[in-house]
């Protein structure tokens, strides 16, 4: 048997599940109390996991969580100064935005007045709306992740998304996610976007640090598309050495939907751990997820995916790029399942890593498992270095060695980038990679 990781911290969550239970009593509906004690139940047998649990055997936890922390943002910092907030703008973008800060949203803050059809709240303003209590905790195997457990059973409000049946929202909704602490804080949001059938939307979520202590987010979100849905999800990673983020994400596509996930990730943040898995549960379905990151210093990047092919005529795209400097990790782990009864089936995965110095190191480990027989799969993996004679024939036509080395970045990297059809979004990530570089 595995030993997990137990601390002070597990202690502390465990003692915050026995408060949280009698105070949260007469304000959460009888199916969320039963999900977070089953939650509960799950993150006990499992606690924090370490290097002898497969999907973190990279990725030693023990100094984290060792850490003293507070599990309750303090009611002083729940604010950003405008430079935070600026710096996380996308310029030029016209879109709906919205603040959070650790977790909780400030419409204060926030864009309140919304395209007919879009509702957007805090999560515990939603708990009575039907489609919440047709999705919310459907979709996490709690019993299989250690932190997607313990955030079912302590998650502290977050976002609720619906866009209903038919609407095309007329402009992205940029979510901007501040973490600010002045003592050790660990918070746990929960987050449920769902699509209604025919829709579209597009949704950016963008990361930054004001604190000055160090935080570990832990976050879940939950993504339902409905039937003929189109959905653009973006992640945008920036912040600070102490700040350490979980996001454990878990998509559920129905018939004929289209969701294309954009992730990039910068230099800055101490650890950045992605579970992402997405379900393909009718046929005609098309998923499109496309990661860029640039990783620098000692910072950690994990990307674990799942695509889960469960019925026929249905179409996943999967690309991840990754740029290494100096003395930073990645890790890759992507998987394609494709079930007996999904015939018909193309699914492609690939993922390269340009290796800028010889202190970085990149696990990379694409797998399929097929299960049927009229299927077109592939997958594939490469860590290599700058092309030597791309490098001497940009030079060689008075290029500096640092600009020449930037262009040829923005090259490997061009396949991802492109695919991004909002052009702001598209120069915003460029402009962090081309800043990541310095």
């Amino acid at each position: 048997m595995i030993q997990q990781i137990t601390t002070s911290l597990y202690d502390q969550l465990i003692a915050d599940f026995e408060l949280r239970s009698i105070l949260s009593a007469s304000s959460e509906t009888q199916d969320v109390q039963a999900l977070r004690k089953d939650g509960f139940a799950h993150f006990k047998r499992l606690a924090f996991p370490n290097t002898k649990v497969e999907d973190w055997k990279y990725v030693n936890l023990s100094p984290v969580l060792k850490e003293s922390f507070i599990t309750e943002p303090e009611e002083d910092v729940l604010s950003a100064d405008e430079k935070t907030i600026e710096n996380a703008t996308i310029p030029g973008l016209d879109c709906y935005k919205i603040i959070t800060i650790n977790g909780q949203f400030r419409p204060e803050l926030s864009d309140v007045n919304y395209a007919d059809g879009l509702y957007i709240a805090p999560l515990s303003a939603a708990m009575n709306r039907p489609l919440f209590e047709a999705h919310f905790g459907r979709y996490v195997q709690t019993g299989k992740f250690h932190f997607a457990a313990l955030n079912t059973a302590l998650f502290s409000n977050g976002l609720y998304i619906e866009v209903k049946n038919k609407t095309v929202v007329d402009k992205p909704v940029h979510i901007i996610h501040i973490v600010s602490a002045e003592h050790n804080l660990f918070i746990q949001p929960r987050n449920l976007f769902v699509a209604g059938a025919f829709a579209e939307v597009s949704i950016i979520e963008t990361y930054a640090s004001a604190n000055q202590a160090k935080v570990f987010v832990n976050t879940v979100t939950e993504i339902a598309v409905d039937r003929q849905a189109n959905v653009h999800h973006y992640y945008i990673q920036t912040g600070k050495e102490q700040t350490r983020y979980v996001h454990h994400t878990e998509v559920a596509q129905e018939a004929t939907s289209v969701y294309n996930n954009y992730k990039a990730s910068f230099p800055g943040t101490g650890l950045l751990r992605n579970n992402f898995n997405i379900a393909l549960n009718g046929e005609n379905i098309e998923s499109h997820l496309y990661g860029i990151y640039l990783a620098g210093g000692q910072q950690v990047v994990d990307n674990h995916t799942v695509v889960d092919h469960r019925k026929p005529h249905c179409m996943s795209n999967e690309l991840y790029k990754g740029v290494m400097k100096d003395e930073a990790l990645a890790v890759f782990n992507g998987k394609i399942f494709v079930r007996e009864d999904a015939q018909k089936t193309n699914a492609f995965q690939k993922n390269n890593n340009l290796m800028l110095s010889k202190k970085a190191v990149v696990d990379s480990k694409p797998q399929l498992e097929i299960y049927a027989d009229d299927v077109k799969c592939s997958h594939g993996s490469t860590i290599g270095q700058f092309n030597d004679d791309a490098l001497f024939y940009l030079k060689a036509r008075g290029i500096g060695e640092e600009k020449a080395k930037a262009l040829l970045i923005h090259a490997f990297a061009f396949d991802v980038t492109e695919k991004i059809p909002l052009p702001q979004v598209q120069e915003y990530i460029n402009h962090l990679l081309e800043e990541g570089l310095k």
